[in-house]
């Protein structure tokens, strides 16, 4: 909003200048304020087209603007020496400035992105440091909620970032007639809102877009590239294909199954039996954390609590499964 005041204080400014002074012997006021107010927008317009430029672009371009510069002063000290008519040759000096600059503009812009700025010092790499410790956040890892109490524990540094394509994604969630889903994108909207709200985290919302590509997880690999970030999931699916892509994952899943306890064949540990397992006679109970545990013969204890011997520790893709047998009694422990 304050750009926008400036910008227009700018144009009535200058339109004023122009109404009051009568340039290029333009004597009709009204006239004088149009083409001051013009003048102003244009160069409103060429500002807003500069933001937009990289910072490789912008060197490119005032570099080539300075060479064609330089070698149009150096073509115009031949064409003065010239046997040519006085006007001929300043319409022909005039030409051959305008098209060196334009000419040297144009290519040091679309020539912008191969200059290496780091090399001239690190004034030019000042955001580069922050774009490589960023985090970017996909829709499945920012409904599962972890993230944040990972964030607030301080193990995530430099910026969190969500592409607003992620935010759309989670909106769409959010308003769908499923109350399941509906439930979940809600939630992943709170655990925006709540790591927003913590002054100790970075949280940038980016418009940065692709529209040439559909699909939300081809794009967040994309915006990955662009910012030499690293992309927080914990879809198995996206995790692969970023591999695929050479792009650095941080999986959320992949985190909890190394803080799970170690677990030794011969441990012995309690164990709530809460379902039958696959094979015959066998009981399924679950630790605080999660971890499945397989009870050999403990189908006839479902709905206790056991203590059991663990036997082996199987690692697989979807997380650590146990396997325990009870001692030959079945000891059974007390439950208040």
């Amino acid at each position: 909003m304050d750009l926008i005041l400036i910008r227009l204080l700018f144009v009535v400014l200058f339109a004023g200048v122009c109404y009051y002074l009568h340039p290029f012997g333009i004597q009709n006021g009204g006239a004088s304020a149009a083409a001051g107010a013009l003048a102003a927008c244009a160069v409103i317009v060429f500002e807003l087209r500069v933001r937009a430029l990289s910072l490789k672009r912008l060197i490119g371009a005032v570099t080539g603007s300075v060479l064609g510069i330089i070698g149009a002063a150096l073509f115009c000290i031949v064409l003065r020496s010239a046997l040519l008519p006085g006007a001929n040759s300043a319409v022909l000096q005039i030409f051959v400035l305008m098209l060196m600059t334009y000419v040297g503009l144009l290519v040091g812009a679309n020539k912008g992105d191969l200059l290496n700025p780091a090399a001239l010092g690190t004034v030019f790499t000042g955001d580069r440091p922050t774009r490589r410790s960023a985090k970017v956040l996909d829709t499945s890892v920012i409904i599962d909620g972890r993230i944040a109490d990972i964030a607030e524990t301080g193990f995530i540094d430099g910026m969190i970032v969500v592409p607003e394509f992620v935010l759309r994604e989670l909106q769409v969630v959010a308003d769908s007639t499923d109350s399941s889903k509906r439930q979940r994108g809600r939630r992943g909207l709170d655990m925006l809102q709540r790591m927003q709200s913590n002054a100790s985290l970075q949280v940038q919302i980016v418009p940065d877009d692709f529209p040439s590509i559909r699909e939300v997880d081809l794009k967040l690999l994309e915006l990955a590239k662009k910012w030499e970030a690293k992309v927080v999931t914990n879809d198995f699916n996206l995790n692969k294909v970023a591999h695929l892509h050479h792009v650095e994952v941080l999986n959320i899943n992949d985190l909890a199954n190394a803080l799970k306890p170690v677990v030794l064949p011969g441990e012995r540990m309690n164990v709530v039996i809460l379902k039958e397992g696959k094979e015959h006679n066998q009981g399924v109970g679950y630790l605080d954390d999660g971890t499945m545990v397989v009870v050999d013969h403990a189908r006839r204890m479902i709905g206790r609590a056991v203590e059991i011997s663990v036997t082996s520790v199987l690692q697989t893709a979807s997380g650590k499964m146990i396997f325990g047998k009870m001692d030959e009694n079945g000891k059974m422990i007390e439950t208040a």
